[in-house]
């Protein structure tokens, strides 16, 4: 394996996967973003690195200096690390790999700066980036079922209420049958006696009205 590979094998698989796998970990313009190493294994419980809470992220907008103040990380530490990935890319790109190390190593050294303690904090930054990651996805995890379970609430809800519409409008349309039935049949007698007849007991009946008018203006 790489070098590259095997550092990613290191803190528990949570270096970014390289499309290249011959990129060197000092080599950042070759990384690509992909899942973490596959060699870390499915659902390995991860220590909390959080001491306080960290800030939410906002649009997908990252707080780093917030997440790693959480993760107990001093701002001094960090700046180590932003020294040192500023020396690096001072650096020619088409300068070896090797060579760029003998020469970030030494300056650092020169500058009193220890690599052990700068490697120690960019893997506490890991540790701290890949945990926000995990609680991020847990509680979106969370969101997403909840969501769902309201959603089929709502929708056997709305199920329900199509049924009770339809059951009103079937039972209506029975009630309307049934009434124009036992309407032919009274007016079956009413005819018996005749139209003019059953005009005038409507007009003084204090019981009965006129029918109202109908589309064409006529009772």
């Amino acid at each position: 394996m790489t070098e590259g590979r095997n550092w990613g094998q290191t803190v528990l698989g949570w270096f970014i996967v390289r499309e290249d796998e011959q990129a060197q970990p000092s080599d950042a313009s070759s990384a690509e973003v992909a899942a973490p190493d596959a060699t870390a294994a499915p659902g390995t419980a991860m220590p909390n690195v959080f001491a306080s809470a960290p800030p939410a992220s906002p649009g997908g907008r990252v707080d780093f200096d917030g997440v790693f103040d959480a993760a107990g990380i001093e701002r001094e530490e960090r700046e180590r690390i932003g020294k040192a990935g500023e020396l690096l890319a001072s650096l020619p790109a088409d300068t070896p790999v090797n060579v760029r190390k003998q020469i970030v190593e030494a300056s650092l050294k020169a500058f009193g700066v220890p690599i052990d303690k700068i490697i120690e904090t960019g893997v506490e930054e890991i540790q701290a980036l890949e945990g926000y990651i995990r609680a991020g996805a847990s509680d979106t995890q969370k969101v997403l079922e909840e969501s769902t379970s309201r959603i089929q609430k709502y929708e056997d809800e709305i199920k329900n209420i199509r049924a009770v519409m339809e059951q009103r409008v079937q039972e209506q349309q029975a009630v309307t049958s049934a009434c124009n039935a036992r309407k032919l049949e009274v007016q079956r007698i009413l005819e018996f006696f005749g139209q003019e007849t059953v005009a005038r007991v409507v007009r003084e009946s204090p019981k009965l009205h006129e029918p109202p008018a109908g589309p064409g203006g006529t009772p």
